[in-house]
């Protein structure tokens, strides 16, 4: 949560800056300055990952000299998953906070014919981001761990295509269908990397032993 929360801190002050160094009645300046913070946020955060690993490598390094029998009481795996749900509650949580300053008003949301499915849907972006990051979190550090960098390439263009989707908006069927597809993807992914199967999925969902 931390490493997020410092990659959204800097992303958004060479944002202020940007946006402050330019003109603020150019609407074409400042929509392109504000796609260039978004994709700028994700490329950040994901460095940010990426660092993150890094330092819990080196962590699980210290446990395992430290431990009597050589190895480390918690797997990259479990880490993976761990640094992901931290990622995606802080994204959750800021997303709650624009939300709920937007709600303070003044106005009433759709007042002026625009969609009042506004909140609804903001709800719904911020789980799937809360999701996404958890899976991103594993298939990244797979990535890391087994030096296969094509997986890691694969989490950043999924991050920016989620964000990116976000430009459609009101139009909330252009960010919502793709997110939630990407969404299945990664989580199946994720399921099979972190050595699930569909028999053990059935067993699951029978609650078989």
């Amino acid at each position: 949560a931390f490493f997020w929360l410092v990659s959204l801190l800097l992303s958004s002050l060479i944002w202020f800056v940007a946006v402050k160094a330019s003109d603020p009645r150019d609407e074409a300046l400042q929509k392109g300055l504000l796609i260039f913070g978004v994709m700028f946020s994700v490329l950040l955060q994901e460095a940010f990952r990426f660092l993150y690993y890094k330092l819990l490598r080196k962590a699980i390094e210290g446990l395992v000299a430290l431990s009597e029998d050589g190895c480390s009481p918690i797997s990259i795996q479990q880490m993976a998953y761990v640094a992901g749900v931290g990622f995606g509650l802080m994204s959750g949580a800021f997303s709650m906070i624009n939300l709920l300053a937007d709600a303070l008003g003044p106005g009433t949301v759709g007042i002026h014919g625009d969609s009042q499915l506004y909140f609804l849907t903001s709800a719904f972006m911020t789980m799937v981001l809360i999701f996404l990051h958890t899976f991103w979190g594993i298939l990244f550090f797979h990535g890391c761990e087994h030096r296969r960098w094509w997986e890691i390439v694969a989490v950043v263009v999924m991050h920016l295509a989620v964000s990116g989707s976000t430009f459609f908006n009101p139009l909330y069927v252009g960010s919502l269908v793709p997110s939630y597809l990407l969404m299945a993807i990664a989580a199946t992914w994720a399921y099979l990397l972190s050595g699930g199967s569909v028999q053990n999925l059935r067993r699951f969902l029978l609650c078989e032993s």
